[in-house]
């Protein structure tokens, strides 16, 4: 069946009713596993403060909400139950975006920034359908997926643009033969039905929602389908709900273009302590476009026989520019590359990627492309590609070709996309905390206002945050996590256009 028949919510109603078996299902809580490979590996969550233990469970949903007494998924759960039962006001569901991330590992890596609002709130997350330990899509298996990752992706002659796209189309084949029953029906209007019904399920009469990342798109979505049912609700690092596909890609070129001059001018400023050569920002990116460059030409020794690619060093230069924390790191990895160790360079592109240090893949980067594929309807192909190619390069001298070849990343995939861009805007729904970082990379702050705006006059209350990183809440700035508390813990709408620090 056509994806648009199951993921566009303005066909059926906004609220197409469900067997009452699903919509009252009771769940069963045990003793949280270690990840699953589809999550990643690791071990099982520890306790927190005070010996609360976490709890998983699954909950049964439609496969397609259009046939909702058709064939059902699990989804899997996670919870961590308020510390002062006496003043709980329900469950505060977490997304942490994406699309793909386990919810189930991530809600207890960031437990203790959390902890406050553990006070008042069962703490609640899931692995979003598709995606790790719920009904999951599978594509390629671990040899092939390190292959895939090792393409050059930034092409230079019709061979490597040849061999650029027979990557995608096998990786797009691979999705089709393993998951093609599920590929219509991962995006993100199923999965904010999911937020619904699993409302319900929990027993809240509102959803109170914490969005990181693509979550605030999902609960922007959410709020336009159900804009009655918004509990108390935060969106950080926030997407652009009102751009294109290609908006959103080069607003993100610019905006690791932006935080990755903030890393260079951070190296100039430490002086004889920084390892990269140049005596300004400038420079050091110049160095770091050379690399790239050399690396283009002839990869350099990585992990065990594994060698790092341009591709590959690019990913991993993105994936320390996702938090300031990660700068000392992509420093020293830049530092031994130049020298002729790649390592560190793969092993934060391994990050990115979903890879562990035994070679296992989680499923994020399938779960990903099937969800932002069955969402978006654009399909470029290499010639229109190729014509954006000047417009991202002055975006981004060091990262826009990468980015802008990402552009024909779904122009393989075998299930046609929903929309161009999704609607937010949700007349009725109580006010929505909407929080831009003016250093975030991946969702430029910009975003925040296009979101507070789309949600409506009197919903969407914007709230800026000047630092660095991807996110604010967790950023440890005391200014956003009093805001933040005092709406979901007490109900104090802050004033839109609140800055932090």
């Amino acid at each position: 069946m056509a994806a648009g028949c199951s993921d566009n919510g303005d066909k059926g109603g906004r609220d197409p009713d469900r067997p009452e078996e699903l919509a009252t299902q009771k769940l069963t809580w045990d003793a949280c596993p270690g990840p699953s490979l589809q999550e990643g590996t690791g071990t099982a969550p520890s306790p927190l403060p005070g010996g609360t233990k976490w709890e998983c469970s699954f909950m049964q949903a439609p496969l397609d909400y259009a046939d909702p007494g058709g064939e059902t998924i699990e989804l899997a759960l996670i919870r961590a139950k308020a510390s002062d039962p006496a003043k709980r006001i329900g469950s505060l569901v977490f997304n942490f975006g994406g699309p793909g991330v386990s919810g189930i590992t991530g809600l207890p890596s960031f437990a203790n920034d959390y902890e406050t609002l553990r006070t008042r709130y069962d703490l609640v997350s899931f692995d979003p359908r598709g995606a790790g330990r719920s009904e999951s899509v599978e594509c390629q298996d671990d040899p092939e997926l390190d292959a895939f990752f090792a393409l050059d992706s930034t092409p230079d002659n019709a061979g490597e643009e040849n061999a650029y796209q027979e990557g995608l189309k096998k990786f797009a084949d691979a999705c089709e033969e393993n998951s093609g029953g599920m590929l219509a029906h991962v995006g993100t209007v199923n999965a904010a039905r999911d937020l619904d019904l699993m409302r319900q399920v929990l027993g809240d009469a509102k959803l109170h929602y914490f969005g990181i990342s693509y979550g605030t798109e999902l609960g922007g979505v959410y709020a336009h389908l159900f804009p009655k049912n918004v509990g108390r609700a935060v969106f950080d690092a926030v997407v652009d709900p009102t751009g294109s596909a290609e908006q959103g890609a080069l607003g993100q070129a610019k905006g690791f273009q932006l935080a990755l001059n903030n890393f260079a001018e951070d190296c100039v400023k430490r002086g004889d302590a920084c390892k990269l050569p140049g005596g300004n920002a400038k420079e050091i990116e110049g160095f770091i476009t050379d690399l790239l460059a050399r690396l283009d030409k002839k990869p350099i020794a990585g992990l065990g026989d594994r060698k790092l690619t341009q591709s590959q060093a690019a990913n991993g230069i993105i994936q320390a520019l996702y938090s300031k924390e990660y700068w000392p790191y992509l420093e020293q990895g830049l530092d031994e590359a130049d020298g002729g160790d790649g390592g560190l360079l793969l092993a934060l592109s391994d990050s990115m990627n979903g890879r562990d240090q035994n070679g296992n893949y989680s499923n994020v980067q399938a779960a990903n492309a099937a969800i932002n594929c069955v969402d978006d309807t654009s399909r470029f192909s290499v010639p229109q590609a190729k014509a954006k190619l000047p417009e991202f390069r002055k975006a981004s001298p060091v990262f826009g070709d990468f980015i802008n070849w990402g552009l024909i990343s779904c122009s393989q995939w075998p299930v046609p996309g929903t929309w161009e861009h999704p609607d937010v805007s949700a007349p009725g729904s109580a006010p929505i905390v909407v929080i831009g970082n003016t250093g975030d990379p991946a969702t430029p702050y910009a975003g925040a206002r296009a979101m507070a705006a789309a949600l409506g006059k009197g919903v969407g209350v914007e709230v800026t945050y000047r630092g660095q990183g991807h996110g604010a809440y967790n950023s440890g700035d005391a200014c956003v996590k009093r805001v933040v508390d005092a709406y979901l813990l007490d109900g104090t709408v802050p004033k839109s256009g609140t800055v932090c620090p």
